[in-house]
């Protein structure tokens, strides 16, 4: 028996529901995209009042099976079920109004609206005039945010949020909708631990009352402090479930990549060179003051600190995205005014931003065409031509070399996970042959297989002379790949550590300083 989306929304709200062992489940499922079989014959069951982990590299499937799940997609093959009822969901409101809510990685918020806005958005509290009551809805919101513990002003516009609390509304909106299943896609990719930490007792409230959570994380230490079981996927195929309480780190590790990964920091010694970049009290008005750091040829100087620190400001400033207020700016020795990102990249800098969606991917345009837009006045410009051939060579090695997911190059960048978008975006860079490399948070929303890649591309980089700058909220990444550690706390510098004295300690009271 299948019901129509309408049909199953009115047996949910009579409460007259099938006694299914599982809440969802999906069998026999297949997906296919140009050129890729995204899913093939996978399977996955959540129980009722459960925290469901959903494990696998970047391009595994597990996202995919999610928005198929969330009604974004639709199946090729397969059935999936809700409450021991076959259901055909159509769009993402039909799993809304059947009690399905999906937060995404890549964040939908609206910035120009504010935050209650946002959560009711064509849910809005209507007067007796039929127009928006403005007063109720912020009070559905301080109600709701009163609920989840979340301190933030339901009336300041969405685009005066950070990442952090960003995901919180998104979280929030999600649970407003009383949903049965809640699906959180990487939720604590731009979070503190303090906020993670939050998370984690909203999640663990919302499991007490009967509600089935799957969680997409690549973090391991999640895994084991959240979730009550877990599936994996590999290369679009089910792998396997198990409860956490029964395998290891290194068991799992094993699962999504069907190898063993003997390092994940590769960090080597290398002999460090001459300053390649001098900063000195570098200043952004009402962002960040008095900053100065040098880096050298062949060093990786990690940069650390709370969200809201200035971390990922400071980076921009560097790269010209928004130039400083004052200080200097100095490459092997020449002091220079970078007032753009052109005279940031003709100084041989490269800078991968935090947030590949906004700052980062051109969502409409091929891998090819993100991939060799930064050196299209370069090397490949020949006589005021581009050499295609050369580029579409050079990209494609690069591709290669990167292991990005893909059939063919002329694939659309926004049909990527996000994973292998990630790639493609450090590849661009990587073609302009920097000098300084600046990676804000390189590995975000990246699995243990190419975060390893990732690190071994860093330290070969490092050791070809290329002066890096990486900032990380993973702490463990900056301890593993620093050659010293920046720390940052409400926009100044607070201090220094050689990769010999650093721990999280020392890092956590300099950034809480």
């Amino acid at each position: 028996m299948t019901l129509s989306p309408t049909t199953m929304a009115a047996v949910r709200a009579s409460g007259a529901v099938p006694n299914a062992e599982y809440l969802l489940t999906a069998e026999g499922v297949r997906k296919e995209f140009p050129g890729v079989v995204a899913l093939d014959d996978v399977e996955f069951k959540l129980k009722r009042g459960t925290v469901h982990a959903l494990m696998g590299e970047n391009g595994a499937g597990k996202s995919t099976l999610m928005k198929i799940l969330a009604g974004i997609y639709h199946p090729d093959q397969g059935e999936v079920k809700l409450r021991g009822v076959d259901i055909q969901l159509k769009s993402p409101l039909d799993a809304l109004e059947n009690g399905i809510a999906m937060i995404h990685q890549e964040l939908n918020l609206m910035p120009f609206m504010t935050v209650a806005e946002n959560i009711w958005i064509r849910r809005e509290p209507k007067n007796r005039f039929g127009f928006v009551d403005h007063g109720e809805m912020h009070r559905m919101t301080a109600k709701l945010f009163e609920r989840l513990k979340i301190n933030i002003d339901p009336e300041i516009e969405v685009r005066h949020l950070s990442v952090a609390s960003r995901q919180m509304v998104e979280i929030a909106k999600a649970v407003s909708y009383e949903s049965d299943v809640l699906i959180m896609d990487e939720p604590t990719s731009a979070l503190t631990e303090r906020e993670v930490a939050h998370l984690f007792e909203i999640i663990r409230d919302l499991r007490s009352q009967g509600i089935g959570i799957v969680y997409i994380t690549h973090k391991m230490n999640e895994l084991f402090e959240i979730a009550d079981e877990f599936s994996v996927f590999r290369d679009g195929k089910y792998i396997g479930t198990h409860a956490s309480s029964q395998v290891t780190r290194d068991d799992i590790i094993r699962m999504m990549v069907g190898r063993e990964i003997t390092q994940m920091f590769p960090k080597e010694e290398v002999p460090i060179g001459d300053v390649v970049l001098s900063v000195k009290n570098l200043t952004l008005n009402g962002v960040f003051q008095d900053v100065s750091f040098d880096v050298r040829a062949g060093e990786i100087l990690g940069v650390a600190g709370l969200v809201g620190s200035g971390r990922s400001n400071v980076a921009e400033t560097l790269f010209g995205v928004t130039p400083a207020s004052s200080g200097t700016i100095a490459i092997d020795g020449k002091e220079l005014v970078i007032d753009n990102p052109n005279t940031a990249i003709r100084n041989r800098m490269a800078f991968l931003t935090e947030d590949r969606k906004d700052t980062g991917c051109l969502l409409i345009l091929d891998i090819l065409e993100n991939m060799q837009v930064a050196v299209l006045q370069d090397r490949f410009v020949k006589r005021g031509f581009v050499s295609e051939k050369e580029i579409t060579a050079a990209c494609e090695e690069m591709s290669r070399k990167l292991r990005v997911k893909t059939p063919n190059l002329q694939e659309r960048i926004e049909n990527l996970s996000g994973g292998n978008q990630q790639k493609v975006l450090i590849g661009r860079w990587l073609l302009t042959n920097p000098h300084i490399l600046i990676l804000d948070e390189p590995t975000r929303g990246i699995d243990v297989g190419a975060k390893a890649e990732i690190h071994r591309l860093v330290t070969e980089l490092a050791r070809n002379g290329v002066a890096v700058i990486m900032i990380s909220s993973e702490m463990p990444e900056v301890l593993g790949m620093s050659d010293r550690i920046m720390v940052m706390h409400e926009g100044r510098v607070t201090g220094f550590l050689d990769r010999a004295e650093a721990t999280q300690i020392k890092v956590m009271e300099l950034a809480a300083r």
